[in-house]
């Protein structure tokens, strides 16, 4: 897949986490958790540390609307952060599966 349908697929997914975090704003606890969690693992390198790190600041200062809207936007910074995004988990197995085969069969 090139990166111009990942940058697509991972934008899709990033609205429909935006849509679920605007109904279920606790879920921006998923991501908090996961953040601790990978961050805490000694193998993590110091490139995911900066994106973790600069996640959990965005998280930690900005509200679901704002997080909400980033996850959404297409500009240069959303793409990078989409790249690794906490959002493991707000989504359900068989959406992610739905989405990725979708993906996977797109032109």
């Amino acid at each position: 897949m090139n990166h111009t349908l990942l940058d697509r697929r991972s934008l899709d997914f990033g609205r429909r986490i935006a849509a679920r975090l605007r109904a279920e704003p606790a879920l921006l606890d998923v991501a908090r958790g996961n953040l601790r969690r990978w961050q805490s693992r000694p193998e993590t390198g110091e490139a995911l540390r900066r994106c973790y790190a600069e996640w959990e600041a965005l998280l930690a200062t900005r509200d679901v609307g704002e997080i909400a809207a980033l996850l959404e936007r297409e500009d240069e910074e959303a793409v990078r952060l989409r790249q690794n995004s906490p959002f493991a988990g707000v989504l359900g197995p068989r959406e992610v599966w739905h989405l990725k085969r979708e993906f996977a069969h797109a032109p």
